[in-house]
């Protein structure tokens, strides 16, 4: 399937546009982060999450009223599910011990505390309890795993390509997480083992994305030695642009499926998805690619000096002809 036939879009072109937008993603994240920080889900931050149904409905400020009295104001208060079912999701810092029966005693300090204000009848649909050290041992977990699979990429790339080609690959995937958790701070998702799931999981898919385009790069440093580096790169990119954009497309299609239609257990993963797969695209044809052409250079020399030269056959030394003999004369 075709869906693009001989296009030569000068990526390449727009490289310096391409950081330059992502930078100022970026900074804005990182001060939304510093600013306002991102909130860790009770995986991380330890705590208890008790989703209890109403009868009638009833507002988050009703419930945060009256839970600030017995937990102060760091707890947070959100609807849950289907509106008409008047689901409510209560999440407080404190954990109760961590065996026998006092593992729910914060989710029965939650129900008292909503008892007092009379809202109604409700029912405990499910609590989850997590207790600080888990949490810390979860964010270790974690951040070891994201920093070993970007050294897995490193080695990988570096052996079975170049190392210039590792380095930009790890550069796109650093600058894929980075831009995700910017987004993530915008839209003031928590941070949670699904989210995590989905981070790992961009970072596959980003580094994919990748290999395919420098394993054709490869191939023509080959065929095209006269060329500059840099229009190498362009006809690679182009020679994949239908793959990348249907391989792409149909992700983000299933992550958007997700994002609507998989409810709230699966929201932050689904919009983590979505986000991955837009900026790994974008930073497989212009970070990545723009990465190799600064580390190698754009001149022809260059990009000759890493292709295979094609066997020659040895040249036969030329015969030398006979001195013809001079007729004698008759």
């Amino acid at each position: 399937m075709h869906i693009f036939k001989d296009t030569h879009f000068d990526f390449l072109r727009w490289r310096w546009h391409a950081i330059a937008f992502s930078l100022i993603i970026i900074v804005a994240g990182i001060v939304t982060l510093v600013t306002r920080g991102i909130p860790k889900g009770v995986e991380f931050a330890g705590g208890t999450v008790v989703i209890e149904r109403f009868d009638q409905a009833v507002t988050d400020q009703q419930v945060r009223a009256s839970l600030e009295r017995t937990f102060g104001q760091n707890i947070i208060i959100n609807a849950y599910g289907d509106p008409s079912q008047h689901l409510i999701m209560i999440r407080v810092p404190h954990v109760g011990a961590e065996s026998g029966a006092s593992l729910s005693e914060t989710a029965e300090q939650v129900e008292a505390a909503l008892r007092k204000e009379n809202l109604g009848n409700f029912k405990r649909e499910g609590a989850e309890i997590v207790s600080a050290t888990v949490g810390r041992e979860l964010t270790n977990k974690g951040i070891w795993a994201t920093a070993l699979s970007l050294v897995g990429i490193l080695g990988y790339i570096a052996f079975r390509f170049q190392l210039s080609f590792a380095v930009g690959a790890v550069v796109a995937t650093v600058h894929d997480l980075l831009v995700t958790f910017a987004f993530l701070a915008f839209f003031g998702y928590d941070l949670t083992l699904n989210v995590i799931a989905a981070l790992l999981t961009i970072t596959g898919f980003s580094t994919n994305d990748t290999i395919v385009i420098f394993d054709r790069v490869r191939e023509n440093l080959r065929g095209m030695r006269r060329d500059s580096l840099g229009h190498i790169i362009n006809v690679a990119i182009n020679q994949t642009l239908g793959r990348t954009i249907i391989t792409s497309g149909t992700a983000l299609l299933s992550s958007l499926a997700l994002l609507f239609f998989g409810g709230d257990v699966l929201h932050g993963f689904a919009f983590t998805m979505v986000v991955g797969i837009i900026t790994g695209t974008y930073s497989t044809v212009f970070i990545a690619a723009a990465i190799v052409s600064f580390w190698r250079g754009t001149g022809p020399t260059r990009a000759a000096a890493h292709a295979t030269a094609p066997a020659i056959a040895p040249q036969q030394p030329a015969r030398r002809s006979k001195p013809q003999r001079k007729a004698r004369a008759s």
